[in-house]
């Protein structure tokens, strides 16, 4: 059997990151006659990373139309957060650049305008181009963002400017690692963005992903997983390259990656330089880096089936918080289900009433805490923890606690 190849440079793809099995799509809820039909599917979860160009990819077994169609459940606004991270953003970019009603915003990737609506509110000219037929109509209908739906990449970017669109911001936050040829998708930035244009990506650092075990942020969906290595090099394949960098909090650890085209006048920072240091130091540009990553993995599960087991001895009870991907692809690796985890709440509507993939556990309303009142109460998208605990503190009343489980299971008094 021939090996794969990478989906940006083509070499052979021969060295393993790590296997998490079969899943199935971790955003892939099912209703209550979809699991009584019993017909979901799986499919192979294996990452590996690339000798020649070092990005970290996923297999894909699934097409991404399979994923991101009228029924896909992640809705941005949903996370208070999340949104209050987009109006920062909104608010540190219009200063930066000095945005007016004479600019032109544009974001890809923009899902239920959870970002643009700032920029819209400041009087700044906005544009979504967003995949996700449900989410557009969110945008447009709520928020009163305009959005087109459709894939970016480079056939896009060339009908935008054929238009006489072009953005003075472009924005594609958490996307980069959703596009299964990230080539063709960085391709349609170059066509769009003026010739002193600023264009930011965000994506958790795979940095952050392999010293802290984040092995659940891998999923179908996130095709690449994503270093300043790796990003550089796709950009300067397409006319474009970094100038500057921002560390965030945000899933666990991401970066905020200022790019341009390379003839634009945008000086390089010294951010910039100190973290192409920090990955050679951790060996990111060499196969050396990514060594061992599984047994860690496997360790972590070790761990979360220990207390689980030790909480069913001691006739504890134990729920979880957030239907996140994330928990989905941890549950599924792990291998429990309702025997071991009663029920999952979560604010998203569109989540309620139906059941996590593979695992099969019932999703409730957060109101429904109070009526299970479990002994354990498992955070399973660990990025908004401090969030989550703040709005449910009071499961004290009834000795309830919180659990996280990565890097390692810890129960938090």
């Amino acid at each position: 059997m021939t090996a794969p190849t990478c989906r940006f440079c083509r070499a052979p793809l021969t060295q393993d990151f790590v296997d998490l099995g079969l899943q199935p799509l971790a955003n892939s809820y099912l209703t209550p006659a979809q699991l009584k039909a019993g017909a979901e599917k799986s499919y192979p979860l294996h990452t590996r990373v690339c000798g020649n160009c070092f990005l970290v990819q996923a297999d894909d077994p699934v097409a991404a139309d399979a994923i991101f169609d009228d029924g896909y459940a992640y809705f941005s606004a949903y996370s208070a957060s999340w949104v209050a991270h987009a109006k920062r953003y909104a608010d540190a970019m219009a200063k930066r650049l000095g945005l007016t009603s004479q600019s032109l915003v544009i974001e890809v990737a923009s899902n239920d305008g959870y970002l643009l609506q700032h920029f819209k509110a400041m009087g700044v000219p906005v544009l979504g181009i967003e995949p996700t037929a449900n989410t557009a109509e969110v945008a447009v209908q709520e928020r009163g963002v305009p959005t087109e739906v459709s894939f970016f990449n480079d056939a896009t970017g060339r009908d935008l400017q054929a238009r006489g669109i072009a953005g003075d911001l472009m924005a594609g936050n958490n996307v980069l690692a959703h596009v299964p040829d990230i080539g063709d998708f960085v391709a349609g930035f170059q066509h769009v963005l003026k010739p002193q244009g600023v264009l930011t990506f965000e994506f958790p650092h795979l940095l952050n992903l392999i010293e802290l075990v984040q092995f659940d942020t891998i999923y179908h969906e996130h095709y690449s997983y994503l270093s300043l290595l790796a990003v550089e090099r796709v950009l300067r394949a397409n006319g474009l390259r970094p100038f500057d960098v921002e560390l965030l909090p945000t899933h666990g650890g991401s970066l905020r990656l200022f790019c341009a085209h390379e003839a634009s006048s945008h000086q390089e920072t010294q951010a910039l330089k100190d973290l192409r240091a920090r990955e050679h130091a951790a060996n990111l540009d060499t196969l050396t880096g990514y060594q061992g990553f599984t047994a860690r993995v496997e360790a972590v599960r070790a761990d979360f089936l220990a207390f689980l087991a030790k909480a069913k001895a001691e006739g504890k009870s134990v729920a979880a918080y957030g239907a996140a991907a994330k928990g989905n692809t941890f549950l599924n690796y792990a291998g429990v289900g309702t025997g071991d985890i009663v029920a999952v709440f979560d604010a998203n509507p569109h989540k309620q009433d139906h059941y996590m993939p593979g695992s099969h556990i019932p999703i409730h309303a957060p109101s429904k805490v109070d009526e299970i009142r479990p002994d354990y109460l498992l955070i399973l998208p660990w990025n908004l923890k401090d969030e989550i605990m703040g709005q449910l503190a009071h499961i004290s009343d009834w000795g309830g606690r919180f659990v996280t489980a990565s890097p390692e299971t810890k129960v938090i008094s």
